[in-house]
């Protein structure tokens, strides 16, 4: 029907729709309005809808408001498994758990940070394994592509089963299961990520992390990434020991106090760096430095990975490098060996992976570029939340960047589906362009009946003549009229006729808009007549 007529056809009923349960244990719910008071209006409605409406699908509702909503400048987020969570979580948010942010609207840039050797434990990213199929699929990939090299399944020490899990923890830090299941693990949740429409940047990694870097930008193929990963590894595991140890100065006070045989490993930020060498030397440098009242950490490495105890192993990695394919990166990587942008001659040169495991990682100026653009959001791409724990300890990075951890805490009684929705959502908060699909994949879901926007009406009545107009804001889903406009002064009968009271003109203005009503005074009665 059109001109307000208002004229339905009903052709036929529509189909029934076969609800489908979630199989996603956790739900992100989004929400977003133009003010704080809409923020929160729209919270407490939201609790109060599902409170009378425990029957509906949180996986609906949480999909409903990822694709059926407006983004706004306020944003809340937060992560729930049940309907019940949910409204607890609404009605009283947990700061550590819901995430309210003010940002103005804009598109972000997104940079990638892959770990290196360290950050492995037993069941890295194993909640992403069991529910999102496109981590498993990529996960599992690896594994296949990996067992001819390591002569082993990686999954019986990544993941597991009960019978398997000491023998896991036994070995899950030998330098060759470390270094690939880092890789793996990193380049499943890239796929986790890209999934979601999120397309990096740029890209920056650690040590080992450089290569799912240039893997994900085209460098290697995966198949070559995995096998020089594997070679790279088992050649370091089979030199002898050594140790490392975290020093909290600047790198060149630490290179003044450095007795021969040691060396600077990595310069994690302008004020920590990592030295590597032999074991004796290494415990006699601690000792030296505590007694000047330095700060130390020794690091539980097996091997003094960045320094000359590596060099035997170069000349062999030279010749497996040589036997792959080198291309220049489609995606702008920041060299760790350099702290520059990696040029195509570096990415294409066969010297410069061959001594990639003996150079100084130097994280700290790869990140110096990544913290120039404030409106860059970093996000760590893998297991452990170290990279982005120096990110944030970088000086030149500004206060409200965001800089965020695919993974939990190793130690946090949270799951890395759980943590990485939150992530998701965050991401979202800070301007990332998302795909929701990323949420559900593999299910089909249908919208739910939520409450609308509680959009702020205001009232603009003059309510004394000569007087000024009064404001009143009102932010609810309930919205009741206000009353007429009240007149006060002398009332006038209009020339025109009966029934037309017009206050009596104080000024210019008011003369003017009684002549007006005046007028349309005697049209309306001309109007009647006829």
């Amino acid at each position: 029907g059109v001109g307000g007529t208002n004229a339905h056809v009903v052709l036929e009923e529509a189909p029934a729709f076969d609800r489908e349960a979630s199989r996603q244990p956790y739900h992100l719910i989004a929400l977003s309005a133009r003010s704080s008071a809409a923020l929160d209006a729209m919270t407490a409605n939201l609790a109060r809808h599902l409170a009378h409406h425990p029957e509906l699908d949180l996986a609906d509702v949480a999909f409903t408001l990822q694709n059926g909503r407006q983004v706004f400048n306020y944003s809340r987020t937060l992560v729930a498994a049940s309907i019940d969570e949910a409204i607890a979580l609404l009605e009283n948010p947990d700061p550590q758990r819901v995430f309210t942010v003010h940002q103005i609207r804009r598109q972000s840039p997104v940079a990638f940070m892959f770990p290196g050797q360290g950050s492995q434990h037993v069941g890295m990213g194993q909640d992403l394994y069991r529910h999102t199929p496109v981590y498993r699929e990529a996960f599992d990939r690896c594994a296949n592509l990996l067992r001819p090299h390591l002569g082993l399944d990686l999954r019986a020490f990544i993941y597991p089963t009960p019978d398997q899990t000491d023998a896991a923890q036994a070995r899950i830090n030998d330098t060759m299961i470390a270094q690939t299941g880092i890789f793996s693990v990193s380049y499943a949740m890239a796929q986790y990520w890209l999934s979601f429409g999120i397309q990096p940047e740029s890209l920056i990694g650690h040590s080992v992390g450089e290569f799912v870097a240039a893997c994900l930008a085209g460098v290697f193929s995966l198949e070559d990434a995995l096998a020089l990963v594997a070679a790279r590894g088992k050649l370091m595991q089979d030199l002898p020991a050594g140790s490392m140890l975290a020093v909290r100065l600047p790198v060149e006070e630490v290179r003044a106090l450095l007795p021969a045989d040691l060396e600077i490993a990595a310069i994690n930020s302008p004020s920590l760096c990592v030295v590597s060498g032999p074991t004796g030397s290494v415990n006699a440098f601690e000792k030296e430095l505590e007694a000047r009242d330095i700060s130390v950490r020794p690091l539980h490495t097996s091997h003094a990975f960045h320094s000359a105890m590596m060099e035997p192993a170069v000349p062999a990695f030279r010749e497996a490098v040589r036997a792959v394919t080198l291309h220049a990166p489609t995606i702008p990587i920041l060299s760790t060996v350099t702290g520059e942008a990696l040029t195509a001659e570096q990415a294409t040169d066969v010297e410069y992976w061959a001594t990639h495991l003996r150079q100084t990682v130097n994280f700290a100026g790869g990140v110096r570029h990544l913290v120039a653009d404030p409106n860059r959001v970093l996000l760590e791409v893998g297991p452990g939340q170290t990279l982005s724990t120096l990110a944030k300890q970088h000086p030149d990075r500004k206060e409200k960047q965001a800089i965020l951890s695919s993974s939990p805490h190793v130690q946090q009684e949270i799951s890395a589906l759980a943590n990485a929705l939150g992530v998701a959502g965050r991401l979202w908060q800070a301007g990332v362009e998302m795909n929701w699909a990323g949420c559900y994949p593999e299910e089909s879901r249908r919208r739910a009946h939520l409450p609308t926007y509680p959009f702020e009406r205001k009232r603009f009545w003059y309510d004394q003549v000569g007087g000024s107009a009064e404001e009143e804001t009102v932010t609810t889903g309930n919205y009741t009229p206000p009353a007429p406009p009240r007149v006060s002064g002398q009332i006038l009968e209009s020339n025109a006729g009966d029934g037309y009271p017009i206050a009596a003109p104080d000024d210019v203005v008011q003369r003017i808009i009684a002549q007006q009503i005046e007028v349309m005074a005697r049209q309306l009665q001309a109007w009647q007549a006829q």
